[in-house]
């Protein structure tokens, strides 16, 4: 669990460090999607999360799974996330595995915080969420991404 834990908060860091994230938007170009998620998530010191939503593409919207397991936080909340898609060039592109970079809080029905994520394939989301619970949460998590049938 340790070297999985090292792995994955080396490849968060390398995958999103560099350029300040004003930097980080503009060279992303234009939004190809936007997507919704709606998930619970769990954490002490190790954390999990799981849920679903929708991405709109093209004038399409198609319903997707989300889940994963990650470091960092404690507590549990169920968030609702919105936000772009960058990278996006053919909707297949989107499932699969991501490494996600998240911060927030939630003190009852208040709650904030954001999450970055990065596939292999160089489709990025970039996600503002509005969480109910409590919990303190940052961290990086493997997350997967897959499309409902």
């Amino acid at each position: 669990m340790i070297k999985y834990t090292a792995l994955l908060m080396a490849l968060a860091v390398s995958l999103m460090a560099g350029a300040p994230a004003s930097a980080q938007k503009s060279s992303l170009g234009p939004a190809s999607a936007s997507i919704r998620i709606e998930q619970v998530q769990v954490a002490f010191i190790g954390s999990a999360q799981r849920g679903g939503g929708s991405v709109t593409y093209q004038g399409r919207t198609y319903p997707i799974t989300v889940g994963g397991l990650g470091i960092g936080g404690i507590g549990a909340s169920k968030l609702t996330a919105t936000g772009s898609v960058y990278g996006l060039r053919a909707i297949g592109d989107l499932a699969g595995p991501y490494i996600q970079l998240r911060e927030g809080w939630a003190l009852g029905d208040t709650g904030r915080g954001r999450l970055w994520l990065r596939n292999g394939r160089g489709v990025t989301l970039r996600l503002t969420t509005h969480r109910k619970g409590i919990q303190l949460s940052l961290g990086a998590d493997g997350v997967v991404i897959g499309f409902k049938r």
